[in-house]
């Protein structure tokens, strides 16, 4: 029998990264290649955690003046091997701030290179110190498998400092200006144009309300300030982000404010700042609120008071759902997340800790805010933050190896998978860039897919395991498109695996957590591999049009062991090297996503401005021309390619995706997934297809399919065509419905008051022999 006192028992909800963070806990990265320096005292103790294996680490110890030092740590410290030695470069630099010189100081071994995935060593600094912490490693070479990865450090620190302090993000530079907004306030202060505005959540999950006033013009006794309505109107979406469209504008439509860097991207321009009748209307009449605590730092510089502010509510988490009501939850917003703004002009701003303790906007309990100027001499880039799941510690979008050449051409740059991605270039447009794909040849900058090295005696072991495809078919040299799937059939994503050697393959994707899940099988099933990430060592060219055969055999030599450009078979790649025998090294694939002859480039990062010149070089006088993700979003539609997170999903498996061929039929080895996709083989109830639109308008990407009234499909990916001249959208349907040739219609307004008429095709609409792409 449950007694009373049980019924009421609860378990509270998981909150993975969510964690308010005790005093004294503090979180960083050592990147592969790269170093942390910190201090420690007596009594701290640190733990080194090698996610992926293999990863050597070694300390660095001085005292607190900057002298080698030497026994200052005890714990699991390894012999001092001579394969983890840092070998002198960037292993052996420390950040400059320090002073610290490395070439000399003694080190410790922290972890070899013989550790497995998920090895963690704990160590205690026996005095005070000041730490350099190195994940040690060159820069790994196309043609090689051993990049260096990345280390998580965790510290405790034996006495605690201040929270607040501790949570607090290292400055960008020395600030010209610092406080904190304590919980529940709000503070007014004074901006210079071309100054940079950074604001922090302190301990997480804390909403900040943001004024900002033209201050020139309220010196005249014009208020005009962030209008919500004229940003959304001029920027086309509910609030800016960094890139191109990333100003707040008043209501003059005069830009105020540039968002420069965000870490959290979730935040609200609908509401008002929380004002006394809305704590009134709850049944909290005195409650402290936002809006006046603004009317009384506001009066100085002659503001009227109001009974609501409209402010741009940072971290405050709200949308609207399908019924047209607005929501709220507790913020994404982490300790030390921040928002980064650049003054168009002189400001008079006020930010606000929200007092909000009565719903989930604070997540219950107000913290404190941090507020940082930096002067307008300094350049900070343009960033938002990134995250591969919610534990990861956050990561500001990159630039490829290519962006020193691309942004010499566009400044219209989409944010992907944590990097800036050309959407297309000024001197042209995704039309030109299409035909000149179509018709002689165009390059994309696509570095922000993933890589991953599966390295070691099991690697092919594993890979028939966790894939689709039947991997011990494949041949060195060879390339393969595989599905990669849960145990229910379900697509995790879409893969090409490259082999490289016998126990040496190379895995590229679009997802970043597909090699956190592939080292997990490896551990769970006992398999000899190592899982490496090689994203930050090689980035992609892709070369693609009918005309990318001659540029490429201009700009290429492989050596007389392996294919040359013109002998390199579809699905298949060569160790090349730019111009001869010297150049740089790079790895050449014939693959793309284009429908059309086309190859790929691959290159240490470093290696790209070399790479797009030579391409260029050679390409310009044919035709060659740069292109972006609006334009290749055309082609691949075109050529039937599916995008992951757009046309399917993990709630879809290969054969409702239009990849079913990626699942072999004799494959005898047993794989995740087998059962289920051998059911989804004989009955699938949707299927991803082609559909043609009458007319012009085209259909969007969520535009519901009928059938009369009855709902039989979601439109997943449309474009104009421009060479078919028709308007062509991919579509999941029902697999009733998915036979060619069937009529349909395109709902649009509320799906039912407009209707396109289309009918179903197969896939591709663009050469559906694929004697181009095989050509």
């Amino acid at each position: 029998m449950t007694t009373p006192a049980a019924r009421y028992v609860t378990t509270a909800p998981r909150l993975p990264g969510f964690t308010r963070g005790a005093a004294g806990e503090e979180q960083y990265t050592i990147r592969g290649g790269g170093c942390v320096a910190i201090d420690v005292a007596a009594g701290d103790a640190l733990s080194v955690h090698d996610p992926e294996g293999g990863q050597p680490c070694v300390v660095f110890a001085f005292t607190t003046s900057g002298v080698p030092a030497s026994d200052v740590l005890s714990g699991d410290l390894r012999p001092t091997l001579p394969d983890v030695a840092p070998a002198g470069g960037a292993d052996r630099r420390a950040p400059a701030d320090h002073g610290l010189d490395l070439a000399h100081a003694r080190y410790d071994t922290v972890l070899g290179r013989q550790e497995p995935p998920g090895t963690t060593v704990r160590l205690i600094a026996r005095q005070d110190a000041r730490l350099v912490i190195s994940a040690p490693g060159t820069a790994m070479r196309p043609d090689q498998s051993t990049p260096p990865t990345d280390l998580a450090l965790h510290v405790t620190r034996a006495v605690p400092a201040p929270a607040a302090e501790s949570r607090l993000p290292e400055p960008f530079a020395e600030p010209r200006l610092e406080f904190t907004v304590p919980a529940a306030s709000a503070l007014a202060y004074e901006v210079a144009a071309g100054e940079f505005i950074q604001i922090i959540d302190v301990a997480g999950q804390q909403c900040s309300d943001f004024l900002a006033f033209d201050a020139r013009r309220l010196q005249s006794g014009v208020e005009r300030h962030l209008d919500a309505t004229t940003t959304r109107t001029l920027m086309g979406a509910s609030y800016p982000s960094p890139g191109l469209h990333s100003r707040f504008y008043d209501q003059d439509m005069r830009a105020l404010v540039e968002v420069m860097q965000d870490t959290v991207g979730r935040h609200d321009t609908f509401g008002l700042a929380c004002t006394a009748r809305y704590y009134e209307d709850a049944g909290y009449p005195g409650h402290v609120n936002c809006t006046d605590n603004f009317n009384a730092e506001l009066n100085r510089f002659g503001v009227a008071s109001r009974a609501g502010w409209p402010a741009l509510n940072l971290f405050f988490n709200t949308g609207v759902d399908a019924a047209n009501q607005i929501y709220f939850d507790s913020p994404w917003s982490r300790a030390g997340d921040y928002v980064l703004f650049r003054a168009e002009c002189d400001l008079v701003c006020a930010t606000s800790a929200c007092p909000d303790d009565i719903s989930p906007a604070n997540a219950w309990h107000p913290t404190d805010i941090h507020v940082r100027v930096y002067p307008a001499r300094h350049s900070f880039p343009k960033a938002t933050g990134f995250r591969m799941n919610p534990e990861s510690t956050t990561e500001l979008t990159k630039q490829t190896g290519f962006h020193s050449s691309t942004s010499r051409l566009t400044r219209n740059y989409a944010e992907y998978r944590g990097y800036w991605i050309p959407s297309d270039y000024t001197a042209s447009g995704p039309i030109a860039e299409y035909h000149a794909c179509r018709e002689q040849a165009a390059a994309f900058d696509l570095s922000a897919l993933r890589k991953f090295e599966i390295l070691g005696p099991d690697a092919e072991a594993l890979l028939q395991f966790v894939l689709t495809r039947d991997v011990r078919r494949l041949d060195t040299g060879q390339v393969v498109y595989s599905s990669l799937c849960y145990d229910s059939g379900c697509l995790l994503d879409d893969v090409t695996l490259f082999r490289l050697g016998d126990d040496q393959f190379r895995l590229v994707c679009a997802e970043p957590y597909a090699g956190e899940w592939i080292r997990r099988q490896a551990l769970d099933h006992g398999f000899n591999v190592q899982v490496k990430s090689s994203t930050a060592q090689l980035h992609n060219l892709s070369v693609q049009g009918p005309l990318s055969r001659d540029i490429l055999t201009e700009v290429l030599w492989t050596p007389p062991t392996r294919p040359r450009i013109d002998e390199l078979g579809w699905f298949r790649f060569s160790i090349a090297r730019i111009g001869d025998a010297n150049g740089r090294a790079v790895v050449v694939s014939r693959t793309g996503y284009t429908g059309e002859l086309g190859y790929e480039v691959w290159c240490h990062p470093d290696d790209g401005e070399t790479v797009w010149n030579a391409v260029f070089d050679a390409g310009t006088p044919r035709g060659l021309r740069p292109a972006g993700l609006d334009a290749l979003d055309m082609l691949r539609i075109e050529a039937g390619l599916v995008f992951a997170g757009i046309d399917f999903d993990d709630t879809h498996t290969p054969f409702e995706s239009a990849i079913g061929f990626t699942v072999a039929k004799t494959k005898q080895d047993d794989y995740i997934g087998k059962a289920a996709l051998a059911q989804a083989r004989s009955y699938s109830r949707h299927r991803l297809v082609g559909l043609e639109l009458d007319g012009n308008e085209m259909a969007i990407a969520g535009d519901g399919v009928y059938v009369d009234r009855e709902h039989v499909g979601t439109i997943t990916s449309a474009t104009r065509s421009p060479i078919l001249r028709s308007n062509i959208a991919l579509c999941r349907i029902k697999a009733t419905h998915a036979e060619p040739g069937r009529s349909v219609e395109v709902g649009k307004l509320d799906h039912h008051r407009k209707r396109i008429a289309a009918v179903t095709s197969a896939l591709p609409f663009y050469d559906p022999e694929k004697k181009r792409v095989r050509a």
